[in-house]
Order: C-alpha cells, then sequence, then structure tokens
C-alpha cells in the first residue's frame, strides 16, 4: 500500500511544508510587494500546475486522435478540468494579490485578460463536449479541439502580455520577478514544495476521476 501511494502522502508533506512557509516563514521585506510576495507559493505555482495538466491533457488527446482509445479520451478531459480548476485558483488568488499592489481586483492588465480568455477557451471545451450527443464524435471533435486551446495559451498568456506595458511581472518595461526578490529560503520552497506539492495534489485528484470515468465506462460497455 505505502509503495503504491508513496506520492500522495510526499503531496500531503510538501504541501503542509509550503502552508506552513507560506503563512509563517519568513520573507523578503521588498518595497510594494511586502508580505504579498508570499503568494508567490500559491499563485505562482497555480500557473505551473495548470500549464502541467494542459501539457498532459494534449497529449493524450493527440494520443486518442492516433489510437482512437476511448481511456486515452478520458485522460485528456480530466487533466484539461483539472487544469481549468488549477487557473481559476490562479486568477483568484492573482486578483488577491492585485488588490494589495496594485489597488483593484481587476485592472484590466494585459495578463489578467489574456489570464481569462485563455481560460474561456477551456471552458468552451467542455461546452462542445457537452453539446454533442454522438460520443465517438464528442470525442474526435473536442480532441481536435484541445489542440487548438493549448496552442492559443502561448500567445494569449506568454507571448501578447509581455509584448505590451503591463503591471505583471514579464511585460513590457517590467521585468519578471528578479532573482533578487526572493531570498534562497524562498526558492526552496517554491521549487521544492509548493509546485511539486500542488502538482501532485492535482495529480491525485486528477487519477481518482479518471478511475471513476473508466469504471463507468467499463459498466457501460459490460452492462
Amino acid at each position: 500500500m505505502l509503495r503504491k501511494n508513496w506520492w500522495k502522502i510526499l503531496s500531503f508533506f510538501l504541501l503542509l511544508y509550503t502552508f506552513t512557509a507560506g503563512f509563517l516563514g519568513k520573507v523578503p521585506a521588498k518595497p510594494i510587494l511586502n508580505e504579498t510576495i508570499r503568494n508567490l507559493y500559491f499563485h505562482v505555482a497555480m500557473w505551473f500546475g495548470m500549464m502541467i495538466f494542459f501539457v498532459v491533457s494534449v497529449i493524450y488527446s493527440i494520443k486518442y486522435l492516433r489510437h482512437n482509445r476511448p481511456s486515452d479520451d478520458i485522460y485528456a478531459v480530466e487533466f484539461a478540468r483539472t487544469g481549468v480548476v488549477f487557473g481559476l485558483l490562479g486568477l483568484i488568488t492573482g486578483s488577491v494579490w492585485a488588490r494589495y499592489t496594485w489597488g483593484d481586483f481587476w485592472s484590466n492588465d494585459p495578463k489578467q485578460l489574456g489570464a481569462a480568455i485563455a481560460l474561456l477557451i477551456y471552458l468552451a471545451y467542455f461546452v462542445l463536449r457537452n453539446s454533442l450527443t454522438d460520443i465517438d464524435k464528442s470525442a474526435r471533435i473536442s480532441a481536435v479541439y484541445n489542440v487548438f486551446a493549448f496552442a492559443m495559451l502561448f500567445p494569449t498568456i506568454w507571448i501578447i502580455p509581455r509584448l505590451v506595458e503591463s503591471l505583471h511581472p514579464g511585460g513590457m518595461g517590467n521585468p519578471a520577478l528578479d532573482t533578487k526578490d526572493i531570498d534562497s529560503r524562498m526558492r526552496l520552497v517554491f521549487w521544492f514544495g509548493a509546485i511539486p506539492g500542488w502538482t501532485l495534489l492535482g495529480v491525485w485528484i486528477s487519477t481518482l476521476r479518471i478511475r471513476l470515468q473508466l469504471f463507468s465506462l467499463k459498466h457501460e460497455l459490460h452492462g
């Protein structure tokens, strides 16, 4: 049992470590950021997790288009679902951070708008799936759409916001979070606690839903 579930236990302790350091650990005293820099462990880690899940999802969509296996479609859907959840949490934590550094929860910053557009594109993925009654047709069309949705992540989140003026780190004239802004303690928590901790939690949630969907599929085929 321990051999099969070690990564779940690891996720729990990594997140415990992240929350403890996030709320109680020492952080650098930086102008404007001040104590809000702790949100690095949550907001930024959520975006890392979102990208990982969307990558896994599009890989399974491509596999489905090549091999037409229903299980690949299920994996693609559930990892996309988890990616959207992490994206929404990233948007919420980012808005809270913006409130205390920029003065408003939402300021129509290019990064905020790009993130919102990207998530709306992925939400349309689920609307498309549910609008088609034919299961095979739904899986194939949504797999193609998933590839398109993944491709749209790059201009909406990574390219366009970096080409225009932005309050968000990483925009033109506003460099990304500098290595001088975080110390070695924060790097340790962020890279070895927050990112793997949140990612493993997302994988855990996804695998639970995948097992449920595979069970339902098996029941339908043999029921």
